[in-house]
């Protein structure tokens, strides 16, 4: 007996649809390994259609005094808290995410991100006016930019689409959201409760569209002639075709791409804390995450111990099911992150030593176990580029010059963390890091007021906080005669 697959489509215009011509894929539960939905295989015909619908809605959004704007943000945030469990299954079905990590960790940040740009929305300002030539003054307009179009990655769809959406409304621009191929569920949920508050309100249907497809799709978005920003999360290799793509009309583009967080630990530090801290952020979205604690440079005296430490903290460290609650992380998204992750492992360097997992749990479903690997150099592959899994990789380092070295000695510069009872030391560190984010003693929060980017390969642009709503915006002089 097969099950019928349900029947996932895209958002445009406020209406429901199916490609234009038909075409679909399916979409794979990686917990289990199998089909569960169908979504649109989007192509030339949808992305027009959503282009149109986000172009006709833009001059009433964008012409919303902002406090209307924030109502409707508002409205957004109470409707994705009443309707959360729909949202917390939708994603576990996606991704494979706990159920409980999904209700805790993620659906109360999103809410109060959403929140947060609603109070953005009226904080769009300039410099106070003011004369700098005799007889004239002038003045700044911040005005938002116009249609965006959006990509989201499959490490957190739900998530990234807040990050994606929020700022750019709040803005007063209209939105063409596509999710990952692999993970379209919970964003077309979203379309379906943003929809209906903007219906409910008598807003614009086509403030806000969602189209699902692969690669393609999105390369089609991007080269559209309405866009006037293009916005990614996604590899670094996704963003170098977008920031492509995109030059070819000069469109504004933010890209938020991959990363390789070193985590610092000088001899002062308390072993079991940062032991404890670490493991949960290296771990924590099977390692699926730009900022994830994979990296981690240890001070050569005290390298043994942490590393017996942290092997045992992966051995206790459990993957499973999303209706377990005793679990930390689930499966990996897919079967091609599944042998990108076991394949880094395959190919590890003799100098270099397994001491934890290294290999797949259970056949049915993408899980990794919590892998260790220490011994290695800094020019190993493995130190060097992204694993995007649940494997934390161990260095030892002999002074703070050569800690500060290794740590920028890679192409990714989104965050880093230090871990010291050294103050000094904390600042010259957070001072020499070369990347968006450091953390001193912690690793992995955020929080919507503080800014979210990298430099380097992992991108430019930020999300959250007032820095990156001002990325949805541009900025306009106006000068007037006095005369």
């Amino acid at each position: 007996m097969t099950t019928e697959l349900r029947r996932l489509r895209n958002f445009i215009d406020g209406e429901f649809r199916d490609a234009a011509d038909g075409r679909t894929t399916e979409v794979v539960n990686p917990a289990t390994g199998e089909a569960y939905a169908t979504a649109p295989l989007s192509g030339a015909a949808d992305v027009d259609a959503a282009m149109a619908a986000a172009e006709a809605a833009f001059p009433a959004w964008r012409d919303l005094v902002p406090g209307e704007r924030q109502k409707v943000l508002l409205k957004i945030a109470d409707a994705f808290e009443a309707r959360a469990e729909e949202l917390i299954a939708a994603e576990s079905e996606n991704t494979g995410k706990p159920l409980a990590l999904t209700r805790s960790e993620e659906v109360p940040p999103m809410v109060d991100q959403i929140r947060f740009f609603a109070g953005a929305a009226r904080m769009l300002e300039g410099r106070s006016a003011g004369e700098y030539m005799e007889g004239l003054t002038s003045i700044i307009r911040r005005e938002p930019i116009g249609v965006c179009a959006q990509v989201a990655p499959w490490n957190y769809p739900m998530m990234m689409a807040v990050w994606k959406f929020a700022p750019a409304l709040a803005a007063g621009n209209t939105v063409v959201l596509k999710p990952s191929d692999t993970t379209p569920a919970s964003t077309v949920l979203i379309a379906e409760i943003i929809g209906g508050v903007l219906e409910e309100l008598g807003h614009p249907k086509g403030v806000f569209n969602v189209i699902c497809g692969d690669r393609e799709t999105g390369r089609l978005m991007v080269e559209h002639p309405v866009p006037a920003m293009a916005s990614i999360t996604g590899s670094v290799r996704a963003g170098m075709q977008v920031a492509e793509s995109a030059s070819k009309d000069l469109k504004r583009v933010h890209l938020e791409l991959g990363g390789k967080a070193p985590v610092v630990v000088f001899d002062d530090a308390d072993i079991a804390k940062a032991v404890e801290d670490i493991a949960v952020a290296g771990y924590f979205n099977a390692g699926q995450d730009c900022t994830a604690a994979t990296r981690v440079l240890v001070h050569e005296s005290i390298h043994d111990e942490f590393v017996t430490a942290l092997a045992k903290a992966a051995a206790d460290t459990k993957t499973g099911q999303p209706d377990d609650e005793d679990v930390l992380y689930g499966p990996l998204n897919n079967a091609n992150q599944l042998k990108q992750v076991a394949g880094f492992i395959e190919r590890l360097p003799g100098h270099a030593k397994l001491e934890a997992g290294g290999h797949r749990v259970g056949e049915k479903g993408y899980f990794f176990a919590p892998t260790v690997v220490s011994g290695l150099k800094q020019d190993d592959e493995i130190i060097q580029h992204e694993v995007f899994g649940p494997v934390i990789t161990v260095q030892s380092f002999a002074d703070e010059d050569q800690a500060v070295s290794y740590a920028n000695g890679v192409e990714y510069a989104l965050a880093s963390s230090v871990w010291t009872k050294d103050h000094g030391r904390a600042m010259r560190m957070s001072k020499k890091l070369d990347f968006g984010c450091v953390w001193i003693n912690t690793h992995i929060p955020l929080v919507a007021e503080m800014p979210h980017g990298g430099f380097k390969k992992s991108g430019y642009g930020k999300d959250l906080s007032a820095y990156g709503f001002e990325d949805y915006t541009r900025v306009k002089h106006v000068m007037t005669s006095l005369d």
